[in-house]
């Protein structure tokens, strides 16, 4: 079992509210496009079940290898690379960096790497779109208590995510997960993992983009929903000349 992709697939996976977004954004570049930690395929299978060509690239190779299965048929082709420094054979007409992936990049030195190689595979008047998420202070007032796990059952076993915490850490927000795995014949398994996104505002980044040469397009919004966090689409083009 690729359990890597599942459990990207149980955190990750379900996530859909962000797809109208990018599906108007490839409709009006026309594409090829290149998605940003693609993951096992979220949008890139989306994308590509409408006609565009995507590459999508990513750093894990296992969560690659489950995309490249179910893109059998499809316009896809895989890149096992990290974003801050890649170097492929062809332009793009747009890069989407969905699921604040950007915010994964360790900080402004992170960002400024990813958008000045993403601007080389750029054609003349691309555009690098990237999601950022709101405010992640998931426990408030409001919210007192954790959210559900995710949990998915395979063969008899369950699979279970839970979001715990979220910690600051100097300038980062730490989100603790407790994984558990389930079984009538098998021991418990818990393993606790940790993932830090930068808190950085579209504001910021649109900053740092401008001070590279891209012309910073108007904001676009996914709304927050009972289950995720809204976020804010960074546009950026770049130049046509």
């Amino acid at each position: 079992m690729n359990l890597a992709a599942l459990w990207h697939d149980l955190e990750c996976g379900g996530y859909r509210e962000d797809l109208p977004a990018w599906r108007s954004l490839a409709a009006e570049t026309g594409g090829p496009v290149l998605d940003i930690g693609a993951g096992t395929g979220r949008v890139t299978l989306d994308l590509a079940d409408r006609g565009m060509t995507v590459v999508a690239l990513d750093r894990e190779s296992a969560l690659l290898a489950a995309l490249e299965h179910r893109a059998e048929g499809l316009a896809v082709d895989t890149v096992h690379a990290d974003a801050r420094e890649f170097a492929l054979a062809r332009r793009f007409s747009l890069v989407v960096v969905p699921m604040q992936t950007l915010q994964l990049l360790g900080g402004r030195p992170g960002r400024e790497a990813f958008m000045k190689c993403a601007g080389a595979h750029l054609e003349p008047g691309g555009l690098i779109a990237a999601a950022l998420a709101d405010a992640m202070d998931c426990f408030d007032d409001e919210h007192p208590a954790p959210p559900p796990p995710d949990a998915r059952d395979v063969m008899d076993v369950r699979y279970t995510s839970q979001l715990v915490a979220v910690v600051e850490e100097g300038g980062r927000a730490a989100l603790h997960r407790r994984r558990e795995i389930r079984g009538a014949n098998r021991r418990l398994e818990v393993e606790d993992v940790v993932v830090r996104l930068d808190r950085v505002s579209a504001e910021e980044v649109e900053a740092e983009a401008a001070q590279l040469g891209y012309l910073v397009e108007p904001q676009r919004r996914v709304p927050e929903t009972e289950e995720y966090l809204g976020s804010t689409l960074v546009v950026l083009r770049k130049p046509s000349q």
